[in-house]
């Protein structure tokens, strides 16, 4: 088979590489219809992520057809459309069962483990390790591009910015940073039924885009940013800000923009320290969360799908095809240039 595969920063390659075969019993092999390539792929190829080693295929999202099974799978059978999740689970161990999948034990603490520590779904077929836990059954009239939405931005902002900040209904959010993440997280604070919105992004196509995906108001980022919010606010702060940029910055802008009582949820990436004033804010009881995500709110998500309450389809900006990934990648890297939100690629094989 084909398949894109990292060799060291900056080197990538779509290649002849060996099929994947079963390895374990409650293994599942998945001929990869459609995938897409995350952020994290972009971190990867900068070498930003030194426990990628050279050689390992890429890509831990994609929906696809099982092709066979171990004789430990049990739900999952040959010839089932599904979503391949980003993260992977026993759901045997502590953490699986405190629902911290993404710190499976048996996986040595870590869920995600595709395009990681084994290889990836950036390929005609991938071996899915745990399938009846890591693989969704796809329902007729939900899309192979709505599906593959569903492995990871989707439940991100959503677990992540909108769960772990807490939004109820009525109340008022900032999403600072409103790429794909930010935009999962506005979508689903919007389905969840928070009262006002407040997109902040440097970037005038994604304040656009934001008020598609729910938004009510727009705020260029900037030195007026903060006070901005606070107008919106009459001057109170919101009840909720997600920070998914992953910048001092940006996390500054979430601490100063909550009111007292407030939730600052971080889905933002950093590289660097940030700076947290507890002198001035072990007084105002406010609450702040990070995390990975645990890709569990996958069938929560499928219903607002099949409800007409979310529409990940959204997301799409540009399409290729399995023969065309290196101007998917391309395209992706450069994505404010080329206003692309998220990628498409299809096997036509």
């Amino acid at each position: 088979m084909k398949a894109m595969v990292f060799h060291g920063p900056g080197q990538q390659a779509w290649e002849e590489v060996p099929d994947p075969t079963l390895q374990e019993a409650t293994d599942a092999i998945v001929k990869v219809e459609t995938t897409t390539i995350c952020g994290t792929d972009l971190h990867i190829l900068k070498g930003d992520v030194p426990t990628v080693e050279p050689g390992r295929i890429l890509g831990h999202e994609g929906v696809g057809v099982v092709t066979e099974v171990g004789e430990g799978v049990s739900k999952i059978k040959v010839g089932d459309r599904v979503i391949i999740s980003c993260i992977s689970k026993c759901m045997s161990c502590d953490n699986c069962h405190r629902g911290l999948t993404s710190h499976c034990e048996t996986l040595g603490g870590i869920g995600w483990i595709f395009g990681h520590l084994i290889d990836g779904t950036q390929a005609e077929y991938v071996r899915v390790p745990f399938a009846d836990n890591g693989l969704i059954p796809l329902p007729e009239g939900v899309s192979a591009e709505q599906g593959t939405m569903l492995s990871d931005i989707l439940p991100t902002g959503f677990e992540i910015g909108v769960q772990y900040g807490a939004v109820q209904e009525g109340d008022t959010v900032a999403v600072v940073g409103v790429g794909p993440v930010g935009l999962a997280a506005v979508m689903t604070a919007a389905s969840t039924g928070a009262g006002r919105i407040i997109a902040v992004d440097g970037n005038k196509f994604r304040l656009e885009e934001a008020r598609e995906f729910g938004a009510t108001d727009t705020i260029e980022a900037g030195p007026e940013a903060l006070e901005q919010i606070k107008e919106l606010t009459g001057g109170k702060g919101v009840d909720v800000a997600i920070e998914a940029v992953g910048i001092p910055a940006t996390f500054e802008l979430c601490l100063d923009s909550i009111r007292p009582g407030g939730r600052v949820a971080n889905a933002g990436v950093h590289g660097v320290p940030v700076s947290f004033p507890i002198e001035r804010d072990w007084i105002n009881n406010i609450t702040i969360t990070t995390g990975l995500v645990n890709a569990t709110t996958t069938p929560q998500l499928l219903e607002d799908i099949e409800g007409g309450r979310i529409a990940p389809e959204k997301f799409v900006t540009h399409r290729f095809t399995f023969d065309q990934w290196d101007e998917a990648y391309d395209t992706f890297s450069r994505a404010a240039d080329e206003h692309a939100l998220k990628v498409i690629v299809t096997n036509e094989g």
